[in-house]
């Protein structure tokens, strides 16, 4: 079992940046997929980004491509994503998300997820 924890959201105005993390642990991170998905009050869960194992390759939704980057550090068993140029439409509940070995772009392809982290960008 996978346990992610993810920090790093909050206020802020449009134009403005942030980085979220999402520190894992249990079992090793190592082989993992990870995914950042954000969910808008009244919206579906949607895909935001994706790195694989070890971080080689990257996919971004194409709302956030140029604006946002995820990377990892493997030796912190940590994920993040750097927002930048941020919009009021950024504005969701943002979760971290574990599969096995390859990323996907669907939610329910991924076992293991955060309790989220809230991002409010005000315009």
């Amino acid at each position: 079992q996978v346990q992610l924890v993810e920090s790093g959201g909050g206020l802020v105005q449009a134009g403005d940046s942030l980085r979220l993390s999402c520190a894992a642990s249990g079992r090793t991170f190592s082989r993992y997929a990870m995914g950042w998905f954000r969910q808008a009050h009244g919206k579906e869960r949607e895909f935001v980004a994706g790195i694989g194992w070890p971080g080689l390759t990257t996919y971004y939704a194409d709302s956030v491509k140029g604006r946002f980057t995820i990377s990892r550090d493997n030796a912190k068993n940590t994920v993040y994503l750097q927002m930048n140029s941020l919009k009021s439409e950024d504005t969701a509940v943002y979760y971290c998300a574990a599969r096995e070995v390859t990323t996907s772009t669907r939610p329910h392809d991924y076992d293991h997820w955060g309790q989220g982290t809230q991002v409010t960008v005000s315009s």
